[in-house]
């Protein structure tokens, strides 16, 4: 299997554990115009795992790909939030919130190369 995809897995596996294990870091970058923030913060965290464990299986590799790219358009509301909103950015340098529009664009490629 190639590493890379073994790599993707357990980013996508741990960033989703920490939506459980710290759901305080996430609650406050959810946009206010979302309901039931931490309910959308479990489901996230439980999304990024589950398509994190699909990426290891030929049988659904695609499909989690595909719901990975999703996933990270929907998180562009997010990124996007926090850039325009000084509570929402939890002190972070406006130049990284910038450099994370990037990032997500190429995590969306490195998801496409696995459809």
């Amino acid at each position: 299997m190639d590493t890379g995809l073994i790599f993707m897995s357990i980013i996508y596996a741990f960033a989703g554990a920490m939506h459980f294990i710290k759901p305080k870091m996430y609650m406050p970058i959810i946009p206010d115009f979302l309901p039931q923030k931490s309910i959308l913060n479990l489901l996230a965290g439980l999304a990024e795992i589950i398509l994190a464990i699909g990426l290891l299986f030929s049988q659904t590799r695609a499909i989690s790909a595909i719901g990975i790219i999703l996933m990270l358009l929907i998180f562009l509301i997010v990124h996007f939030n926090m850039l325009r909103n000084k509570k929402t950015s939890r002190g972070i340098p406006q130049w990284i919130l910038i450099l994370r529009i990037p990032l997500q664009f190429f995590l969306i490629w490195w998801a496409y190369i696995y459809i």
